[in-house]
C-alpha cells in the first residue's frame, strides 16, 4: 500500500494541477492529434510516462509493485514511402514483499526496444501496419527487477482508423539468446488488442489488454484495462493526460490479482 500512496501523492496532484491550469486544448486539430496518439506507429515524437500499480502479489498476496514506464516513441524518415518507428520502454520499479522475505527493491528494470518499419500511407483498404524486431536488454539494477537475459524476436502492429474509432493489435515474441545461465530462459508471446474512441473535444476512451503467454511455464497474464484520456496544452506543448483501471482476468502463480491502477502523461514534441 505504500507504493500506491506514493503514486497518488506524486501523480494525482500533478494531474489536477495540469487540468486546473486552463490548459485545455482549443485548436481545431486537437481531436485529430488525440486520435493520432492512439496509433502506435504514428509519425509523431512522443514521450509517454505511465505509472502502473499492482497489488496482491506473492504466495501470501501481500506484495505490491509500482512500475513507471518511460516510453519514448521516435520516428525516423527513411524515404518518401517509409518510416522507421522506435518504441522504447524504460521501466522504473518499486516493489515490496513480492515473496516472503524479499523486502523492497527500487531501480531500473529490463529495457524493451521495438523497431517498426512502417509505410507512410495506409493501404487502399485503410490498413496501417508496421513490422520489425524487438529486443530485451538486461538493464535491471537488482536481480529481482529483471530476468538477467538478453532477448530478441519479431514484432508487428496492424490497425485501422475509421472516423473517431481506432482499433488494432500489437504483438511480439521474445526468445532469450544469452545471459545468466541460472535464470529461466525467455519464450514469451505478447499480444495487445486495443479499441479507442476519440470525441471532438479531444477525449479518448480506450479498452485494451496487455496479454502475455509464457511458453516455458505455460501460464497466462491477462489484464483488461479501460482508460480515459484528455488532450491539453501546457503552453504550446500538447500533453495527453490519462487515468485508467484494470482487472487481472488471469495471472501467473504468485502474480498480481484483482485490480490495477494507471496514470499516464504523454508529451508530444515537435519534429
Amino acid at each position: 500500500m505504500n507504493s500506491l500512496k506514493t503514486m497518488i501523492r506524486h501523480l494525482v496532484p500533478l494531474v489536477c494541477a495540469l487540468l486546473s491550469a486552463h490548459a485545455i486544448a482549443q485548436d481545431e486539430g486537437a481531436a485529430d492529434l488525440a486520435q493520432k496518439l492512439t496509433n502506435p506507429v504514428a509519425d509523431l515524437i512522443s514521450i509517454p510516462v505511465q505509472a502502473n500499480f499492482d497489488n496482491n502479489i506473492g504466495p501470501l498476496d501481500d506484495g505490491s509493485k509500482l512500475q513507471t514506464n518511460i516510453q519514448p516513441v521516435i520516428p525516423f524518415d527513411l524515404n518518401e514511402h517509409w518510416n522507421l518507428i522506435t518504441r522504447t520502454i524504460v521501466p522504473v520499479i518499486h516493489q515490496e514483499d513480492i515473496f516472503p522475505g524479499a523486502g523492497s527493491q527500487f531501480g531500473l528494470g529490463d529495457i524493451n526496444l521495438s523497431l517498426f518499419l512502417s509505410p507512410k500511407e495506409a493501404t487502399a483498404g485503410g490498413l496501417i501496419w508496421g513490422a520489425g524486431p524487438v529486443f530485451l536488454l538486461p538493464t535491471a539494477t537488482d536481480t529481482l527487477l529483471g530476468g538477467e537475459k538478453w532477448g530478441a524476436g519479431p514484432s508487428f502492429v496492424a490497425l485501422r482508423m475509421q472516423g473517431p474509432w481506432t482499433y488494432g493489435m500489437l504483438a511480439n515474441h521474445l526468445w532469450s539468446f544469452a545471459g545468466d545461465g541460472n535464470r529461466a530462459d525467455l519464450n514469451n508471446t505478447f499480444v495487445q488488442p486495443f479499441l479507442a474512441y476519440t470525441t471532438p473535444t479531444a477525449v479518448t476512451l480506450s479498452l485494451q489488454s496487455e496479454t502475455s503467454y509464457n511458453w516455458t511455464t505455460e501460464q497466462w497474464s491477462v489484464p483488461i484495462n479501460v482508460s480515459v484520456a484528455k488532450l491539453v496544452k501546457i503552453g504550446r506543448l500538447p500533453v495527453s493526460l490519462q487515468a485508467g483501471i484494470g482487472y487481472w482476468a488471469e495471472s501467473p502463480d504468485n502474480g498480481p490479482e484483482e485490480f490495477r491502477f494507471r496514470l499516464q502523461a504523454n508529451l508530444v514534441l515537435p519534429k
